[in-house]
Order: structure tokens, then sequence, then C-alpha cells
């Protein structure tokens, strides 16, 4: 199963796009696409749309795992954040492929197991999984990984419950 993972924001969105055969979890690509604070919202939002239906032509992945919003104390960030994320959900729809939404604290527990880790043990993790040389950066590349892998355990779990006729 090929997996694109993202991390939606409007100045960096983080992206990974990885390989799961069996049990084993293999990095195919991964960045961040960014954008200039002095670029008006709507063309960083255009910007971010293009390149993300570029890499979804290029690595094909099947589905999408994206990190569901968390709020935080500046409602224009979240707005701001929210919109990117719409235009991520908007790319995948037009590419045609699955999504699958998960929180933050989904991520850091499939990864750690314990909801509440930091930030540098699911990076250590993702690390670790993926069997990279160091941890990919930005952060938020790292933590799109993480949503990517989140949802290959994930879809682990939801094959085994249809099977057993629970889903």
């Amino acid at each position: 199963m090929r997996i694109l993972g993202i991390d939606p924001g409007y100045a960096i969105l983080g992206y990974g796009v990885i390989e799961k055969t069996g049990n084993h979890f293999q990095a195919v690509h991964y960045g961040a696409v960014t954008t200039h604070k002095d670029t008006p919202m709507p063309q960083r939002l255009d910007h971010l749309y293009n390149e993300l239906r570029e890499i979804i032509a290029e690595y094909r992945p099947e589905v999408a795992s994206i990190e569901q919003l968390y709020f935080n104390n500046n409602a224009k960030t979240a707005i701001q954040v929210g919109q990117a994320r719409g235009v991520a959900i908007l790319a995948c729809v037009k590419g045609g492929i699955e999504i699958a939404e998960y929180t933050p604290l989904q991520i850091k527990q499939a990864l750690v197991g314990y909801g509440r880790a930091d930030k540098k043990q699911v990076q250590f993790m993702v690390k670790t999984m993926l069997n990279l040389r160091e941890v990919p950066k930005p952060d938020d590349t790292a933590d799109a990984l993480a949503a990517a892998i989140c949802h290959g355990h994930s879809a682990d779990t939801r094959d085994r419950m249809k099977k057993l006729g629970l889903k």
C-alpha cells in the first residue's frame, strides 16, 4: 500500500510518501512545500494545491493520511491552517485518492504507544521505522511521515476487524 502523509500548514506543508508491505514501511519520497510570508494567501494556497497535485501524480499514493487540526489560541492561525488543510484535501480528492484523518493524539499513539508523547519521541520512531539515517527536517516532514505510518497501522486493524465481521 502506498500512503501519502500530510501535515497541513500554509507556511510549511509537510508531506511523505511511504510504501507498506506486510509489516514493513519504506520511505519513497518526503519533504515540505513552503510559501513565503509576503505572498498573498490565495497564491499561497494555489501553490500548495499545485505542488501536492504534482506529488500525487508522480508518486501515485492509494490513500492520504492527513493530520486533523487541533485548536490553538490564535484563531487567525487556525483558520489559515484550516484553509491549507482544505486545499490538501481537495488536491487528494482531485487526485482520486482516499482520505483518512487522524488526530495528533492518534498519530502519537500509533507510533510511540503513548498519545502524549513528545515531538522527539515521534521523530525517533519515524527515523527508526523507516530506517532513515537522520530525522527528516523540517519537523513538518517528520509529522507527515508519522501520519502515513499511523494509517498503515490503522489500515491493518480495520482489515482484521472486517475479516472478523466487526465492521
